[in-house]
């Protein structure tokens, strides 16, 4: 899939949906097409509430950790919306594409990789919750080649799970083994033999499954209602887990009876504790953006974590976009609201701008608030005249307005939360790419640390971005202008043009010219051909 382009569309609405292509072959640690074909319904999804926001977005899907590093290092987009679940190779490989994202300077949706991957554990974050005193169930680790634990087993009812990944892969009624040594071993092997993983063996907790969604908002994470699976039509000894089969394969009769009950039927106290647990969790996990927790309930209605679930599944049919709907959230909202949050993380530093600003300082959209500092700085430089100050306010007050606006786009350079620098630029009317650059200008304090060139090549990116065909400075011919000239040169803008006495007798207007690089996209993968 595609999105129209509008050309005069600024880069920061910009987004990469990024994911996984559908494997075309069976790889050891995820053997079921279900689940990783899902992804498709997560993508259209977030396409089609980004169209509703009047984003431009555009998709691409990677088969490989290799060609993810080629998809970022190509893509202009500033914006990563990562759907990424899984990548040949091992379990922890998909986990490493928000750090790929900050390597780029991108701001990525959902998890950090550090979380991602301490997740994708089950056996390390249950060491970790319970160093926060967070209830999981009890249980060891059976590895491949070692015999089959016969004593000191967590309980005399237990669940055997892979370790490693998630979507409930490997997780089967006959993974609930009840005192019965041989089934313990059958189950086990299972996990060793067709996941070629560690098996995690647990005690098996209660008879009432909750899962729990969260998001970030403002920085703080917020709990969504709590849902609970039910397991009426269960019959005696079938057991009450959430399989593969009630996840994903609809002819099942797991699938057909698990139905989400949301708002849980729980006591106030119940609910009360529930939520207090999935917070702890959340920040033991460090995560961010959105997650899910899942949780069984004691007899006592006791919480106890089973696992967490960084990046869940998002499509409208899961249970993440059912809590959405119950906390009277509509999925577009949802889904700005991680790109704003996203947007929090855009770093000018890294690998994939090195004309970035110097490390103490970003550059960002300007806002209105902004306009009294920018005024100052200009006056600070005393390098421009008060009636163009005066001008400059006007255009500030225009481009500060809307971020999206025809005529002119501000960004500002900060350190620490000083305002140090500032520029602006526009495609310039009646023409077809063409962009002008009016005012460019840096606190004395920065000058000659690379703010300059790196506010220069944030616009020039910009522009490239948008079509812009090349891009258009004027300033003074005076001798005082010597060094802005020099400025410019050193940038690779090339003089166009000279017009004697433009600006006063003996001032020359100066113009100087940059052609700009197309920037193409990377060309979305064929994901659906793989789709069984």
């Amino acid at each position: 899939m595609q999105a129209k382009r509008n050309p005069k569309m600024p880069a920061r609405s910009r987004v990469l949906i990024l994911f996984n292509a559908p494997s075309c072959a069976e790889i050891p640690f995820r053997l079921h097409r279900e689940s990783d074909a899902g992804v498709l319904a997560e993508v259209n999804a977030v396409a089609e509430a980004l169209t509703a926001l009047g984003r431009t977005w555009r998709t691409a899907a990677v088969t490989g950790l290799c060609e993810a590093v080629e998809t970022l290092k190509a893509a202009p987009e500033e914006i990563v919306f990562n759907l990424v679940e899984s990548l040949p190779g091992d379990a922890f490989r998909a986990a490493l594409i928000p750090a790929l994202c900050e390597a780029f300077g991108k701001g990525c949706t959902g998890g950090g990789t550090p979380g991602l991957i301490l997740a994708q554990n089950k056996w390390t974050t249950t060491r970790v919750l319970n160093a926060e005193g967070i209830h999981c169930p009890r249980g060891l680790l059976a590895t491949p080649g070692d015999p089959v634990p016969e004593e000191n087993l967590p309980g005399r009812r237990l669940i055997v799970k892979p370790a490693f990944g998630d979507a409930s892969e490997g997780i089967h009624a006959m993974s609930v083994v009840e005192a019965d040594l041989e089934a313990l071993a059958r189950a086990v092997g299972h996990v060793h033999r067709i996941l070629e993983q560690p098996a995690l063996i647990e005690e098996f907790v209660g008879e009432r499954e909750l899962n729990v969604s969260v998001i970030e908002r403002d920085g703080a994470p917020v709990v969504l209602p709590i849902a609970e699976i039910d397991f009426a039509a269960f019959e005696s000894g079938r057991p009450r887990i959430v399989s593969y089969e009630a996840k994903w394969l609809a002819d099942t009769f797991e699938y057909k009876h698990t139905p989400r009950v949301i708002p849980a039927p729980l006591s106030g106290a119940a609910a009360e504790r529930v939520r207090n647990v999935v917070l702890r969790a959340w920040n033991a996990l460090e995560c961010r953006d959105y997650a899910r927790v899942d949780l069984r309930l004691t007899a006592a209605d006791e919480p106890v974590v089973l696992e967490i679930n960084p990046n869940p599944d998002i499509s409208p049919d899961a249970g993440f976009a059912a809590a959405l709907r119950a906390a009277g959230m509509d999925f577009a909202a949802f889904v700005a609201l991680m790109i704003e949050n996203a947007q929090r993380r855009v770093s000018p530093f890294q690998c994939g701008n090195p004309g970035g600003p110097p490390r103490d300082s970003r550059i960002r959209p300007m806002n209105t608030a902004d306009i009294p500092a920018v005024l100052s700085l200009l006056e600070d430089t005393r390098a421009f005249r008060l009636r163009e100050i005066a001008v400059a306010r006007e255009v500030l007050c225009h481009a500060a307005a809307s971020f999206e606006h025809e005529a002119y786009i501000s960004y500002i350079a900060e350190r620490g939360n000083r305002l140090v620098g500032w520029i602006c630029f526009g495609e310039t009317a009646c023409t077809e790419g063409t962009f002008d650059i009016y005012w460019i200008a840096v606190a004395p304090s920065a000058q000659r640390s690379g703010l300059g060139r790196a506010l220069i090549r944030h616009a020039v990116r910009h522009a490239a971005e948008c079509g812009g065909r090349m891009m258009v400075v004027e300033t003074s011919g005076r001798e005082a202008y010597a060094g802005t000239r020099a400025f410019y040169e050193k940038n690779d803008f090339r003089l166009a043009s000279r017009v004697p006495d433009f600006y006063a007798p003996g001032d020359d207007k100066v113009v100087y010219v940059l052609p700009l690089a197309q920037r193409a996209g990377t060309p979305e993968n064929d994901a659906k051909a793989c789709v069984a």
